[in-house]
């Protein structure tokens, strides 16, 4: 039943179309980029492009650095802190605010569209295998 549910997740997920791409800022003025997150893996700017800054699990400014400021579990500038007070935010290029990206499901305007959820729920499973995620997400 648990299988079902990922798959239809999923499916969900990826057809939701935003109609934007956007983009994670972190920080404590939010004004550190951290990558693209709807962007496709080749992307140079993508979360889900293992080779690329953003994804690369070695990037101190990938949010798959569990080693990182923002992908520590312990920083408060980390989306996988369950009390953090400052986690990255989602925007659109015009600078449309989409919600705080965090697991802390406490934080006010936590984002919660579809695809974020999927990540707060399997980003310790992600972080081991960018790649095979994105194609289980988004293809």
């Amino acid at each position: 039943m648990r299988k079902i549910f990922l798959i239809a997740l999923i499916f969900i997920s990826a057809t939701t179309t935003f109609g934007q791409t956007l983009h994670l800022y972190g920080g404590e003025n939010h004004d550190e980029y951290l990558g693209c997150l709807n962007c496709n893996s080749y992307d140079n700017n993508s979360i889900w492009n293992e080779y690329g800054t953003y994804g690369n699990s070695y990037n101190s400014k990938s949010i798959w650095n569990e080693y990182g400021t923002y992908g520590n579990e312990y920083n408060s500038y980390s989306p996988w802190n369950k009390y953090s007070s400052n986690p990255p935010v989602v925007v659109d290029k015009d600078g449309n605010f989409y919600g705080y990206f965090t697991i802390n499901e406490s934080k006010s305007k936590r984002a919660e569209f579809n695809l974020a959820l999927i990540i707060y729920k399997y980003y310790d499973l992600i972080r081991d295998d960018v790649s095979k995620w994105y194609d289980k997400i988004f293809e």
